[in-house]
């Protein structure tokens, strides 16, 4: 009686693991058969990530958009909600919260328009409110969008001119 329960349980433990590579090998073959099959290694970068429909990279570097503020040829755009704003932000930026980019896209429109470069920030390496609303920006026809990864953080250690806050 004891022998068969453990034939039985053998055998059944061969059959789930069967069933498993099984499974395992359909949907790896599916995959790699579709063409807008899901990528086995992912590209977790921030160029990748951050990066707009045609795949281009938004990302601009502490030193890229440094060189810019001093030559006054961009607009910053802080994309975290407007009570962080107020907390402190990257001198002369504007605020334009993404969850309420709707409502606040038309007071903002003509200074957008004029800027020569616009970069768009939030806090923290995982924050995609910057991407969010840089890829909005480009929608509503704005040029020339990029994203400061960790802005406010990457600022502040930089040294660089803040305002607000105490």
């Amino acid at each position: 009686m004891i022998q068969d329960g453990k034939v039985l349980f053998k055998q059944a433990l061969r059959q789930i693991f069967a069933l498993v590579g099984l499974a395992l090998l359909l949907s790896v073959g599916v995959n790699l058969w579709r063409s807008d099959g899901i990528p086995l290694v992912g590209d977790w970068s921030a160029d990748a990530r951050f990066s707009d429909d045609a795949g281009e990279s938004l990302v601009v570097s502490l030193e890229e958009v440094r060189g810019l503020f001093e030559r006054g040829d961009v607009l910053f755009v802080d994309a975290r909600p407007e009570s962080q704003y107020d907390e402190g932000h990257i001198q002369g930026a504007l605020n334009l919260p993404f969850q309420e980019a709707d409502g606040y896209f038309m007071d903002a429109a003509d200074r957008l328009s004029a800027a020569g470069a616009i970069v768009t920030y939030c806090d923290g390496e995982t924050c995609d409110l910057s991407h969010d609303l840089a890829l909005f920006l480009k929608d509503m026809g704005m040029e020339n969008v990029r994203v400061l990864v960790n802005g406010w953080t990457v600022w502040q250690e930089a040294g660089l001119p803040t305002e607000g806050g105490n």
